[in-house]
This record gives C-alpha cells, sequence and structure tokens, in this order.
C-alpha cells in the first residue's frame, strides 16, 4: 500500500472521534456534571409530583361533575315521568266528565 493510498482524511476522522469521544466521557462522567443532573433528576421528580398532584385534582372533579350530571338527569326523568303521569289524569278526568 502506497502513502498516498491511505485514507487520511477517514483516518483523521475516525482519531478526532476518539479524542472527542475520550474527552466527552470525562466531562459527561466528572463530579461537576453528576451534580447536575443530580438536580436535573429531581427537578424532574418535583414536576412529576406536582404533575400527579394536579391530576388527582381534575379526576376528583370530573367524579363530581358525574355524579350532578347524573342527579340532574335522574330528577328531569322523574319530572318527565310526573307530567305524563297528570296528563293521564287529565285525559282520564276529561272523559269521565263526559
Amino acid at each position: 500500500m502506497k502513502f498516498n493510498d491511505i485514507p487520511w482524511k477517514k483516518l483523521g476522522l475516525f482519531a478526532g472521534g476518539v479524542l472527542f469521544g475520550t474527552a466527552g466521557i470525562r466531562v459527561l462522567s466528572s463530579k461537576d456534571a453528576k451534580k447536575c443532573y443530580t438536580q436535573a433528576t429531581a427537578a424532574v421528580l418535583r414536576a412529576k409530583t406536582d404533575v400527579m398532584a394536579t391530576a388527582s385534582k381534575v379526576r376528583e372533579n370530573c367524579d363530581d361533575i358525574l355524579a350532578d350530571a347524573k342527579e340532574i338527569n335522574e330528577q328531569r326523568a322523574l319530572e318527565e315521568e310526573a307530567a305524563v303521569i297528570a296528563d293521564e289524569c287529565e285525559e282520564i278526568a276529561d272523559t269521565s266528565e263526559e
């Protein structure tokens, strides 16, 4: 293999990647980086707690709304049934007067 036939560009990119990767691993595993990761994880856990609390409140409100809606529909059904009975009583009274 001749000196000019060596793919210098590819070898250079490979060597640069190895150096960058090695330096990157050292930076990412440093004490300061670990402190940063710990703080970020703690913030995410706090946010999760807040989101879960909000979701619980929303669920409770939805349950209350559903119960109120069912009660309204039951009351409406009773009123409609009472109206039908009243109409039938009027019809019976009208036919008996004739």
